[in-house]
Parts: C-alpha cells; structure tokens; sequence
C-alpha cells in the first residue's frame, strides 16, 4: 500500500490484497488503507482475498478527485436531521459512547473473562489466567506511555471511534485496529501472554493478507498437533511469516483450521462449515453457539451477537449459561443484524439500537431521506428476512443442510469454570432460522 500511496497519492482510498490472496489461500483478506494508508482493516472472513487473486486483481484505487462532493438526497435537510439525531443516539449510550471509545473492542478481554466466556487453549478452558495482560484497559496503558493513539475512527466520519494506534517498546508505530478477535485468536486461544508479539502477528497478518481470527484458530491447531509449542509467540511469528513463502506449511496455514486439522490428523478444531469459530465458547454463551451453527456462513459472531444481551445486558437480560430465550434471541438478531448489513451502517451500533426505541425508525427515516422511499419499520424486518432467505438458498444450491448446522463433537466436553455443556439437540438448533 505504500507503493500504491507513492505512485497515486495521499488522497486516494486503497483495497489490496497480499501473498495470501495473490496464492489464492483460503484465509486470505482484503486489506484496506487507513487515512495514512496502512493496511489496517480487513474484510476477513471467508477467503475473500482469494477470489481477488482468481480474478488477477491485486488492488483498487479509488480516486474522488472530480467526483460530485456530495451524495445526492432525496431530502437532505430530513437526513440531516435524523444522522443528528443518529449521532446522538450513539454518543450517549454507555457500550458505543463510552466502553469503545476508551478501550476499543479488547474491552471485552476482562469482561468475557469473567463471564467465563475466553476459550483458552483451543477452547479448553472458559478464562485465561493472563487475560489482563491482553485486555483494553492494559493496551490503552501501553499505548498511552508509548505515544500511540488511544482513539481513532476507521474513516473520517465515525461516531464511535473505537480504533486505536498501537506503538511498540521503542514507540514505533506497530498496528491499529487492534481488536479483541484479533486479540483472543492470537493470544487466549494460542496461550500466547505477550500483548507486543500478539501485536507484532496482527501487524504480520495485515501485511500478509490474512484474516486474523482465522490465523489465530489455525495457529492454535498446530499447537493442539504438536507442530508449535503452546504460548511460544516466536514460533508462531515464524510459522505466519512461512506464508510469504514457499515452505509448505505456510501454505497449510494459509488455508484456514479446517486444513490444518486434517493435515495434523487433529480432532478437536473448533469450526462450522470449515470456517474458525470466534472469541466466545458457545457453552458458557449459548446464544452466540446458535448463531455459529446457523448462521449462512458458518463460524460467524457478527451475524447473530447474543453477546450484546446475554453479557451486556443490551436490550433486556438473558443467562447465557442457560438455553431459555437463545432461539429467539439469535433468530432476532440474525434478521436484524442482515438490516444493518444492507445499510452499511456499523454493527456496533447495535448495542444503541438494542437499548433505545428511538434509533430504529431513525434508521429507517434516514434510509427515506437518502433514497425518498416510504419504509415503515415492518419494511425492514422482513428487508432482513429476505437476505437471510437468500444466503440460506445459496446454501442449499451448494451443498449445504442442516447436518452442516452443527457444533463440533468436544463442545459436549464439561467448560471450566462453569461446568457447562453445549446441550442444545439437533432439532432445537434447527428452529433456529426454520421460518425464515
């Protein structure tokens, strides 16, 4: 990307894939440049970095030089008035307004923690003793002695400004975007304890083209076959690095959990439809398993986040130790969460939308405002019931049934400290999305 910056200039906007894409692996992203042109963030799930490198397609440019200054309206002063509104909705709600701002995502490390929630160790243990050690409140610490920055948005508009810029021992800048995923998968999951290697590898998978969540549950396969030691973050530093290269487990590694458990003759790898499961054990968080095992794309926390309520108490309060009110929660949220995805509207807003009445229809006011439609709430319900009757079909067309809706077999193991199961039966889970 700083090539790209160098030959077109500061002001364009950048999307790049690396050497995981061009060698068309299955864990590899698509970077795209920060206001200073790094490679920060990443669409990473699902290898879509190897369907650039199919295509031959190793970066877009965008340059708004010439282009109209402003999008066009069909009511700007309406819009004006309910992105105001919008604003303040998200300001003001302690999750969005206060907890990212100040600590980004990791402030879920200590809360997660806690809830006995963290998988450790490939999904062993519900809390990792050095979870402090990895935990927003300990970033925001470093970053702030080092000079980095504390917050920051991922493009100039943001509200929430939950980025950050993380500088290493000598305050060089090292990573930004350092998020709790990224965190867990490369930290808790692997028992890798020092918070600089974890952001080293971070820095390494953005350079690479990798997606972090799927590195970091792949990395702690090879540890569960015995290739890596657990916790030896130099190792592991070395073993993504081989993804630059010809070495073949590089190449192992680049193409996700999935292939490296069959490689090392590993059972326990915790996916759904081949894809990394993310940062909370669908034991202690029963909710957010449903939404692993149901949701299109397999593996997906973003798709369904019952953590919102059942850890952070957005929009009521379940147990999420227990299966009451876990169906209905993840089908509600999988079919508002595809509303939101339609929009482009961030997903961590939805813990404002959860928490007040209000941000619902002015969701809705400013996607009128925008386009001059008519929508009414129920429009946009059954908005999101129709993507997910999409993506459920494309399923089917590819494969897909309800035995792939499904927790790997070890989740039935006891979670400490909990002691909790996965003990939802197959037809429980599939009444999940049955109606939709």
């Amino acid at each position: 990307m700083a090539q790209l910056r160098a030959d077109f200039g500061e002001h364009v906007g950048m999307m790049s894939i690396g050497p995981a894409g061009e060698k068309r692996l299955v864990a590899a992203s698509i970077q795209f440049g920060d206001q200073q042109g790094r490679p920060s963030r990443a669409a990473g799930r699902g290898g879509l970095g190897a369907l650039m490198g199919s295509k031959g397609l190793k970066a877009l440019v965008v340059d708004e030089r010439g282009s109209a200054p402003h999008l066009p309206m069909a009511d700007p002063e309406k819009f004006k008035a309910a992105a105001r509104q919008w604003a303040k909705i998200l300001v003001n709600h302690p999750v969005s307004g206060q907890a990212l701002p100040t600590y980004g995502t990791a402030v879920l490390i200590n809360i997660v923690n806690d809830a006995g929630a963290l998988p450790t160790q490939n999904f062993r243990r519900g809390q990792f003793a050095a979870a402090a050690d990895l935990s927003g409140e300990k970033m925001v610490e470093l970053i702030k002695q080092r000079g980095g920055k504390t917050k920051k948005g991922c493009h100039p508009g943001c509200v929430i400004q939950c980025s950050q810029i993380y500088h290493d021992a000598t305050g060089k800048y090292l990573t930004s975007g350092f998020e709790y995923e990224s965190i867990w998968a490369l930290g808790a999951h692997t028992t890798i304890r020092d918070l600089d290697c974890i952001a080293q590898l971070d820095r390494l998978c953005d350079d690479l083209g990798l997606d972090t969540i799927e590195t970091g549950v792949a990395l702690g396969v090879m540890m569960e076959g015995g290739l890596i030691p657990w916790g030896d973050g130099p190792a592991a530093l070395d073993m993504v690095k081989k993804v630059a290269s010809d070495d073949p487990w590089g190449l192992i590694l680049g193409n996700g959990s999935a292939y490296v458990g069959q490689a090392l003759g590993v059972a326990r790898v915790p996916v759904v439809k081949r894809q990394g499961l993310p940062a909370y054990d669908p034991r202690a968080e029963k909710g957010i398993g449903l939404t692993y095992a149901t949701s299109p794309m397999g593996g997906d926390h973003t798709a369904g986040y019952t953590v919102a309520t059942n850890i952070l108490g957005c929009g009521g309060k379940t147990d999420p130790l227990k299966k009451e009110g876990q169906i209905e929660l993840s089908r509600n949220l999988q079919i508002a969460t595809a509303v939101l995805d339609c929009t482009g509207i961030c997903l961590f807003t939805a813990f404002a939308v959860l928490d007040n009445p209000e941000a619902l229809p002015c969701i809705v006011d400013m996607i009128n405002a925008r386009y001059g439609l008519d929508l009414r709430a129920d429009d946009i319900v059954a908005l999101g019931q129709q993507v997910l009757q999409d993506e459920r079909g494309f399923n089917r067309d590819a494969g897909f049934t309800p035995a792939h809706d499904r927790l790997p077999e070890f989740f039935k193991e006891k979670l400490a400290p909990h002691n909790v199961t996965w003990d939802f039966t197959d037809a429980e889970i599939d009444q999940v999305l049955k109606d939709i």
